[in-house]
């Protein structure tokens, strides 16, 4: 008899132990969002390269320093530059000394063409005196053909000299605008191993020692703004048709473990990052923290949908999508809106409709 009271106990206590868990569906206020990973950055931060390569002579500033717009940030020296500065200053100045200098070549074709206008004019008396004598039948032919010649000769003389002259002063105009633009350009390329602030912010990171190479194809340092800063979040392809412009976002950061922040989304940025298979998106705090830096880590749940009043069950009651275990057999149901625990049901089922969990 006494064994036979245990056997009875253990069997009822099994049957209590694989009793089916069950649940009621509840009216709450439900909030749908769309998880993000976030990462803080100073707004308007980018990276600084140098438009031309050399040997990095020193940093002008220090990591944290604040900037202003025009600042300089690193002098690169180079003496390729500065000699090509020199040529082109010296090419510039022989040009001027061609064009109207005192040694001007236009000076020289000057006094050919006084020469010349000099001997024409002379020729040009000589010819139609002995024209006119001809034309009177006085002196002889060989004479009048002699002066007319000589009078061709210095017309041709004088206009070629002429011609000389203007192409000359147009190529010698030419070379001065020329060299003046190469001089003009090798001074912007000196001034160029001057690297500076494009924004008004803080130096964020200095990348080069003195000492370095420094090219043109990777950065030098990090600038960005000193005061201003937005939330950098990833978000899943599947959720990113969900998302517009203005939405609330819950921000929580691992540096601030017991607070939540609220954000707007600002900026919803089109391209995919196809190794990720993410969007990224930008929000900005409504209340930020008072102390922030680059690269805080954190969540973001971005608000798409926020209801009161709506029938909801746990997410692990759902059957396929759309069916619960009720005590009468499966039923149907419309779902509605969800979050990371519980589902909105729209229609199949009601508050008194008790549900039976499913079997893992």
């Amino acid at each position: 008899m006494r064994y036979l009271f245990i056997l009875v106990f253990i069997i009822a206590l099994q049957s209590c132990g694989d009793e089916q868990e069950k649940v009621f569906p509840q009216k709450t206020e439900l909030t749908e969002s769309v998880y993000a990973s976030a990462i803080v950055q100073p707004d308007s931060l980018y990276k600084v390269y140098a438009a031309v390569g050399g040997i990095l002579d020193r940093n002008l500033v220090e990591e944290g320093d604040l900037v202003k717009k025009g600042t300089p940030l690193l002098q690169i020296i180079n003496n390729t530059p500065k000699l090509n500065t020199e040529n082109a200053k010296l090419s510039l100045k022989l040009a001027q000394e061609n064009y109207n200098g005192s040694a001007a070549v236009l000076t020289g074709l000057e006094d050919e063409i006084k020469a010349a206008t000099l001997s024409f004019h002379n020729d040009s008396i000589n010819f139609y005196r002995q024209k006119r004598l001809w034309e009177q039948e006085i002196g002889s032919k060989i004479d009048f053909d002699n002066r007319k010649l000589a009078y061709e000769l210095s017309r041709n003389n004088l206009n070629l000299l002429q011609s000389k002259y203007d192409r000359t002063k147009n190529e010698l105009k030419t070379q001065l605008s020329q060299a003046r633009n190469n001089y003009e350009s090798a001074q912007i390329n000196t001034k160029d191993f001057t690297v500076t602030s494009k924004i008004n912010g803080k130096v964020y990171e200095l990348l080069k020692e003195t000492g370095e190479i420094v090219s043109t194809m990777e950065p030098i340092a990090a600038v960005g703004s000193d005061s201003v800063f937005v939330i950098k979040m990833l978000v899943d392809e599947v959720d990113i048709v969900k998302l517009s412009l203005g939405q609330k976002t819950l921000i929580t950061l691992d540096a601030y473990p017991s607070k939540v922040f609220m954000a707007t989304v600002d900026k919803i940025f089109p391209r995919k990052d196809e190794r990720s298979q993410t969007f990224t998106i930008e929000a900005s705090f409504d209340d930020p923290p008072k102390i922030l830096y680059p690269g805080l880590a954190g969540e973001g749940n971005i608000v798409i949908a926020k209801r009161k009043d709506v029938l909801t069950i746990p997410k692990d009651y759902l059957i396929d999508g759309n069916k619960v275990e009720t005590a009468n057999g499966t039923v149907e149901v419309t779902t509605g809106l969800y979050n990371l625990d519980r589902i909105e049901i729209t229609k199949g089922i009601s508050e008194e409709t008790e549900l039976l969990k499913p079997e893992q």
